[in-house]
């Protein structure tokens, strides 16, 4: 067992409900100053590997996957020993991280659709993860860090535990991409979307809902973070805009080595954008690259070192 290892009784309690945590990484001053600091070096993108314009969408702005292959701060947050320990409990030693994701939700936002997901073929059609046919499980696990205060009335994650064995949506149906139409919708009282799409159009069955009588929140300070399956059910409480500062979250997406990423993809198309994956590569954050499936990043384009720390 490494230094963060989930405990058996935390990896007992993540294999019942579906997720793990929060787990302290920085102090709420700590955060604050790195995310002042961040935001602004953020901001210049001339390193970041995704220069598309089309990038640029509505919804999400999908420009902004992956600043972890640019941007320091970011390379060093996705293979801190905290969070890559408590992931390779879970997935086994031998771990790549293939993307990660910035959430933001701005006073007034809405909340964010309940939603799992498997293959991430969800808004783009094309499957973007694919487990081999023998193991048990797909998806992949998210580790959503607080850069911000993440609470009921700031836009805090919801999840309802124990769904992650069963898929309640199919990738493979497809979402109609239509911003304006699928905007605040009102969905078991609560005005919610999914970045441009409405994610009921995947559900198996039309005239299912989720159970929202058992979701919980996840509020959590900023330098919190806490660990899931994407086929979780999960959601987020919209922003109500009673503070001006804005929430926002950093996703890492975390995969066995031995999971084909984007498989047969040179390109993403989702969220009303679109991104080339040439100068893209995964990360090895822990153990070894025994497969060979994708291709691995050890420098950001600015030449810092990538992976294990």
């Amino acid at each position: 067992m490494s230094e963060f290892s989930l405990t058996p009784t935390e990896l007992a309690d993540f294999q019942r409900n579906g997720y793990a945590g929060p787990f302290t990484l920085y102090e709420p001053e700590e955060m604050a100053e790195h995310w002042s600091r961040q935001r602004l070096r953020l901001l210049d993108r001339s390193n970041a590997v995704y220069q598309d314009t089309e990038a640029i969408s509505q919804g999400t702005n999908i420009s902004n996957y992956d600043r972890h292959l640019d941007n320091e701060f970011l390379a060093e947050h996705i293979a801190r020993p905290e969070i890559v320990h408590r992931v390779a409990s879970i997935l086994g030693e031998d771990v790549i991280c293939w993307r990660s994701e910035f959430f933001p939700k701005h006073p007034g936002d809405e909340g964010t659709d309940w939603h799992q997901a498997d293959t991430f073929a969800n808004a783009g059609g094309e499957p973007q993860i694919v487990w081999d046919e023998d193991r048990e499980y797909g998806g992949t696990i998210t580790v959503w860090t607080a850069f911000t205060e993440a609470n009921t009335e700031t836009a805090c994650l919801q999840f309802i535990p124990g769904t992650h064995r069963q898929m309640f949506y199919d990738e493979t149906l497809g979402m109609h991409y239509d911003p304006e139409a699928n905007q605040n919708k009102t969905k078991n009282g609560v005005a919610r979307g999914f970045f441009g799409y409405d994610y009921r159009q995947l559900q198996i069955d039309p005239d299912w809902s989720p159970d929202e009588s058992k979701a919980v929140s996840m509020e959590m300070r900023p330098g919190q973070f806490i660990v899931f399956w994407s086929t979780l059910m999960h959601a987020s409480h919209g922003h109500l805009g009673k503070t001006q500062q804005m929430r926002m979250g950093f996703a890492g997406r975390y995969v066995p080595a031995s999971v084909h990423v984007y498989p047969g993809l040179s390109e993403i198309h989702e969220y009303g954008g679109r991104i080339s994956l040439e100068n893209y590569g995964c990360v090895l954050v822990s153990g070894e690259d025994k497969f060979r499936r994708n291709r691995l990043l050890t420098h950001t384009t600015t030449g810092v070192p990538l992976g294990k720390s």
